[in-house]
């Protein structure tokens, strides 16, 4: 028990070298000085005179805030565990060694979420995030592939505590979906669930092929940033959208009305369509689908560095072989494999139930990378 103990001394070493990277790469100071500066900015008088300009502020205060917090109370947990330690090796008790061990686990737990937590730098990292799943070629195949993706982030949204709201569903022929678009909200989900972008590989032995023959199934999963209207500086003429309401279909369960009310938008100059059916009046899914339309076209500007909306261009995602970001192999073999990363893991059922942090911290850890090089 002695040996277990000093193993645990020598792990928490580790663990505050790591601790005081983390320090450095928050600038702790400097972060702490900001945060006394924002607070002391929301006192001031006429601070909500102008509400566009204090939401922002207040967004920003938030988020520097949560993070120093975090490492504060980090820190705290982790002093309390090496007196925990220095006691136990102290009284040679073998009865407090699995609780301490369970305390170190739990900083060491924290440490890593925080660590990847200060990795999401990006400028909408702290955004909600609307994800949209469309099926490749293959009919009913790629139909149920693209359900299974969309069973998976929801299973994901229930691990992290997100909220998950769908806004589009249209189903399959026979089985699967030919479309769904869901929001997800909570703190940083934009800035986890980006790496999620792109194709997504299947293969499989189908179970609608009586021959039960080996089958390759893709899917497109474009995850946008929600932009809220503080957000908006994209202006949509009426002219150059095309608006038509239909009946809701699909598994939104209690709250799609089955009346005329859901609302699809095309973009005519790009071809882009949205669609929401979910909200309780046509008004509302409109308000909801234009504001799915901005996110796309903002996020569209941003990353083409373009200068005016208007020269955005209507390029679909390919949705085939030789341009997936990940591929999920059930036979011969069980394997999930990330192509950009080369993070891979054989146990297919965990990352299908939801278990999608090891390939989103890769891919962090990835792209901040790049980042620091450029």
């Amino acid at each position: 028990m002695l040996i277990q103990l000093e193993q645990a001394k020598l792990s928490l070493r580790d663990l505050e070298t790591g601790l005081n990277d983390l320090k450095a790469s928050i600038k702790y100071d400097s972060l702490t000085q900001e945060v006394q500066e924002l607070e002391a900015v929301t006192g001031e008088a006429g601070f909500w005179n102008d509400p566009k300009k204090s939401s922002k502020i207040l967004k920003n205060l938030k988020i520097k805030k949560s993070l120093l917090e975090n490492y504060t109370k980090l820190r705290r947990s982790f002093d309390d565990v090496s007196v925990l330690i220095d006691m136990a090796i102290e009284e040679d008790d073998p009865d407090n060694v699995e609780d301490v061990l369970a305390e170190l686990e739990k900083v060491r737990s924290a440490y890593e979420e925080q660590r990847i937590d200060v990795l999401l730098c990006g400028e909408y990292d702290g955004n909600n995030a609307i994800i949209s799943i469309h099926p490749g070629a293959g009919g009913t195949e790629a139909q149920d592939w693209a359900e299974m993706l969309y069973r998976m982030y929801t299973r994901y949204a229930e691990r992290k505590k997100f909220k998950l709201k769908v806004l589009d569903y249209l189903d399959g022929d026979e089985a699967g979906i030919k479309s769904v678009s869901f929001l997800v909200e909570g703190e940083n989900v934009y800035g986890h669930l980006k790496s999620e972008s792109g194709v997504h590989r299947l293969v499989r032995v189908s179970p609608f092929d009586a021959g039960g023959r080996r089958q390759t199934s893709f899917a497109s999963v474009e995850v946008l940033p929600e932009f809220t209207d503080e957000n908006d500086d994209i202006e949509i003429r009426d002219e150059d959208i095309e608006v038509v309401a239909h009946r809701s279909s699909g598994a939104g369960g209690q709250h799609i009305n089955k009346t005329d009310s859901a609302i699809r938008i095309t973009h005519l100059p790009t071809g882009i369509v949205v669609g929401c059916q979910t909200e309780r009046s046509q008004v509302q899914n409109k308000e909801t689908a234009m504001r799915m339309l901005k996110s796309k076209l903002l996020e569209i500007k941003e990353r083409e560095h373009l200068e005016r909306v208007e020269d955005i261009t209507g390029n679909k995602m390919k949705i085939e072989w030789g341009s997936q970001i990940r591929s999920y192999v059930f036979m011969p073999y069980t394997l999930v494999k990330d192509n950009r990363t080369n993070w891979e893991t054989g146990n297919i059922q965990a990352v299908m139930d939801g278990d999608l942090d090891d390939f989103i911290n890769e891919f962090l850890k990835l792209s901040c990378k790049g980042t620091e090089t450029d």
